[in-house]
């Protein structure tokens, strides 16, 4: 990597040839595919934009020009070229580098960017200020083509003015988002000849199609923009995955890669038990539809989509329409609705699930796949809030399953509670020991194990972890009652309410943020439950952004391992001592 070996900043790019500008490429393509092959990571869109980010900073000076990405899982070869070449064996490390845009890491990232959409508005918002200032350096917003089926995205389009100077959009069109690009501007626009019309309708200043690996080319039509008097949108045409032919040939499943030195396990994930079980419920049921927002294959609905593909709808990356559009869908009872959505890219939807579902009270049952934390995406992708809306709303059901089976048990009774309602559940491994279903009744909670001391109250797949802490408190001879809630809401407070006669002490444990999430709930039921000598004790995730790493690494961090709980539990309630000598303390004190 000679070349390469050079490079500490963008400026090092200016006195390179075309000619050593392309070897420069095929170096930071090696570098990208070594680094993934140990870390795993966004391979084929990096891949597919390596000589495009090249041909910005040749034309363009950052950070002084300020280059937007638009969804930033595209911007390896940005990071490499941007003095962060010697720490890019750390990406999506802990404590190593994001794999997205991020501020704290360098000048040349303006804006965390992980969730698609956001980038022409806030460049248009970057472009007033300037303007404001009487500033004069250039804003390039550059986007893939999945972002035009954001609502926001084509709000932003609307709202750009024919005078705006110094303003280059460009368009990296690879005709993919995660899975294949759909809808009429990817079909008909994109994919036809009207692309220069329909952005000139804009006002803007259309250049391309240009072959978005061609250097040379790519620097003269951005050179041409940057000298325009008008907004202008430069049209690149690239592959996804471009040069890895296996990358090429499967830009979906090389969309993001694992690392090579993990085998893949035996055991099925939530997201795989979802999947298969959703279509064995469709095969049955011919009213079952399910929508996704562009995450087919993450939510493992592509065998879904290949057997029924009328009643598997993608609708792009568009996540406030699927979720009206579910609404829509399930509101006459034709239909059995199930609308499947990250946890963290439900929060996009926030309004639509108030205004278009829940008000209307319309039974959309909500799959949040990635409910908890989402390790190496880290920051913009951990999916830890959707508790904190989804509990204000009146009528709302949240469900979270310990395990496969008590998955499937959930989606096989969501329907027979008819109301709104959302099951979260994580990316990993989990049992499925394919028993006979269970129909849940709404808001019925479940006494794992019987102790006379404790409770504790632990949230979806974490009572594996409350089983870890019974264990280490009973070396501590303290009996711990295991309590799997199921719902957060309705919680069931019979449940609760009879336990609070024989137990003073209750513990939540939940990975979720700690300040809005189930032990919120259960605080607020202690508080009016009468019974002023229960003490509570909450475990969750910190009040505060987390960053990347290894589940490991990051539950540690949280002091959410079974050990760290059980010692703060001690710590906090003086339970290190037998428990009848400290209730004898206690009742002596009264």
């Amino acid at each position: 990597m000679k070349i390469l070996t050079n490079i500490s900043s963008p400026r090092d790019l200016k006195s390179l040839s075309i000619k050593e500008l392309t070897t420069l490429a095929m170096e930071i393509r090696t570098l990208i595919i070594d680094v993934m092959a140990k870390n795993g990571g966004h391979l084929a869109s990096s891949l597919g934009s390596v000589e495009l980010i090249l041909a910005l900073h040749y034309v363009f000076d950052s950070p002084i020009d300020k280059l937007i990405f638009d969804t930033s899982h595209q911007t390896y070869a940005h990071k490499i070229i941007t003095g962060r070449k010697d720490l890019f064996n750390t990406i999506r490390q802990f404590k190593g580098l994001s794999g997205f845009a991020c501020p704290t890491e360098s000048p040349h990232d303006h804006f965390y960017a992980g969730h698609a959409g956001t980038g022409l508005s806030l460049a248009l918002g970057v472009a007033k200020s300037r303007d404001l200032r009487g500033s004069a350096e250039h804003v390039v917003p550059v986007l893939s083509d999945a972002p035009l089926a954001c609502g926001l995205t084509l709000e932003a389009l609307n709202h750009i003015s024919p005078d705006l100077k110094k303003f280059t959009l460009v368009l990296n069109d690879n005709a993919m988002a995660i899975s294949h690009g759909v809808g009429t501007i990817h079909n008909d626009i994109l994919g036809g000849t009207h692309a220069k019309e329909f952005f000139n309708q804009f006002g803007l200043h259309y250049l391309g199609p240009v072959d978005g690996h061609n250097i040379e080319a790519l620097i003269q039509v951005l050179e041409l923009a940057k000298e325009s008097d008008k907004p202008t949108l430069v049209h690149t045409i690239t592959i996804k995955g471009h040069g890895m032919p296996k990358a090429v040939e499967d830009p979906i499943a090389y969309h993001g890669v694992k690392p090579l030195h993990i085998t893949p396990s035996s055991k099925p994930t939530f997201p795989k038990i979802f999947g298969k079980h959703l279509l064995k419920m469709a095969d049955s049921d011919s009213s079952l539809v399910v929508i996704s927002p562009a995450m087919l294959g993450g939510s493992c609905l592509d065998p879904f989509m290949n057997k029924y593909p009328a009643r598997c709808i993608d609708v792009g990356i568009a996540e406030g329409h699927a979720v009206t559009f579910a609404g829509g869908l399930a509101y006459q009872g034709h239909q059995k609705v199930v609308c499947c959505i990250y946890a963290t890219f439900f929060q996009r939807a926030l309004d639509n699930l108030f205004q278009d579902v829940v008000l209307q009270d319309i039974p959309v049952v909500f799959a949040l796949d990635r409910g908890g934390l989402s390790p190496s995406d880290g920051t913009t992708h951990h999916g830890v809030f959707d508790i904190s809306f989804l509990v204000a709303m009146p009528k709302m059901v949240i469900a979270q399953p310990r395990d496969g089976d008590m998955l499937k048990d959930l989606l096989e009774s969501a329907f027979e509670w008819n109301r709104p309602v959302a099951i979260r559940y994580p990316n990993m491994q989990t049992e499925d020991t394919n028993r006979s279903i269970i129909h849940r009744p709404l808001g019925k909670g479940e006494i794992l194990t019987k102790g006379k001391d404790i409770v504790l109250i632990a949230l979806g797949h974490m009572a594996s972890v409350a089983i870890e802490v019974r264990e280490i408190l009973l070396q501590h001879q303290i009996e711990a009652t295991i309590v799997d809630p199921i719902f957060v809401k309705p919680l069931d407070t019979a449940l609760l309410f009879h336990l609070m006669l024989d137990h003073h002490y209750f513990v939540t444990i939940e990975e979720h943020s700690i300040t809005t999430g189930l032990g919120m709930v259960v605080n607020s039921f202690v508080m009016q439950s009468g019974f002023s000598d229960i003490q509570v004790q909450n475990f969750g995730l910190p009040d505060q952004f987390i960053e990347q790493g290894t589940y490991e690494e990051l539950m540690c961090e949280a002091h959410l391992t079974p050990r760290k709980i059980a010692h703060q539990i001690l710590e906090r309630f003086s339970l290190n001592q037998p428990i009848s000598a400290y209730e004898k303390h206690r009742n002596l004190s009264k």
